[in-house]
């Protein structure tokens, strides 16, 4: 299976960042075949006001029914190119709460699944920047896994990142692969995300696929953010594959499971573990 991430440099206007979103898509289509296409995180709405961000969230559809504006897009983005996409995350609407979820369409436009952030993100920046997630968002609290043409799929949104067990547990739940869409701060990112997959991928001896928005964002009260980028894709020996460069853009490397059975079974770590 050959995977693609998308690196985007969303803000606020939805229909802005649906244009964005297509052409990047396109992009990667026009240059090469890839089998999944993976979008960053929160990306139809980064950054703005509480209100930009309700304004932007959906109420998810039963499968099988028809959605909002950028799970249409998806969906019909799916069809259009017959190919995977992994929809990053986008703002679910649940009442006086938004939902970080991912959603998950295959060639057909069927909806194979869909996961809520489990981890949310309140915390401190060293340059003093807080970030109150869970003054917006609710939390989820199901590990989710769907099947992509015959390789199980482990999907987890961002902050999850810093939470090994999750990961524990999506290695047991078969995965093979860990797509991880993100929207890093700059902060953090240039200290932590890339050692923090690569570290991810060795313990699980999975892929990690992890697409993330870069550049500069504007938030309500017009404080400006920036997000780290660096789009990658890692092995199960935690060799990064594939890295985006600076900017929009995106990275693409095949999956070669060969490579998991062997790492795998020359270091047996489940078989190993002896105290979770």
């Amino acid at each position: 299976m050959r995977v693609a991430v998308i690196q985007m440099s969303p803000g606020a206007d939805k229909s802005e960042n649906i244009a964005q979103a297509r052409a990047l898509i396109e992009g990667v289509l026009a240059e090469q075949k890839v089998d999944l296409i993976a979008l960053p995180e929160i990306w139809t709405c980064l950054g703005g006001s509480r209100a930009d961000k309700f304004a932007a969230a959906e109420n998810l559809p039963t499968p099988g029914e028809t959605g909002g504006l950028a799970y249409e897009f998806l969906r019909q983005m799916a069809m259009a190119h017959n190919v995977h996409i992994h929809g990053g995350s986008i703002g679910e609407l649940a009442g006086d709460k938004i939902f970080n979820t991912s959603i998950v369409f295959s060639p057909a436009g069927v909806e194979l699944g869909r996961y809520r952030k489990i981890h949310l993100f309140d915390i401190t920046t060293p340059d003093g920047q807080g970030y109150r997630e869970s003054a917006i968002y609710g939390a989820g609290d199901k590990v989710v896994t769907v099947d992509i043409a015959g390789m199980r799929v482990g999907l987890a949104i961002c902050y999850d990142v810093r939470f090994p067990e999750l990961f524990l547990a999506l290695r047991r739940a078969g995965a093979e692969l860990i797509v991880l869409p993100a929207a890093f701060t700059l902060q953090t990112g240039k200290d932590h995300w890339e050692v923090l997959l690569r570290a991810r991928a060795i313990e699980t001896q999975c892929w990690f696929a992890a697409p993330a928005t870069t550049g500069t964002y504007k938030e309500g009260n017009g404080e400006l953010r920036q997000t780290y980028g660096h789009s990658l894709i890692v092995d199960p020996w935690g060799h990064v594959v594939a890295k985006a460069s600076d900017g929009l853009g995106w990275a693409a490397a095949s999956i070669d499971r060969a490579l998991t059975v062997r790492v795998r079974a020359n270091m047996p770590l489940i078989e190993h573990r002896r105290l979770a």
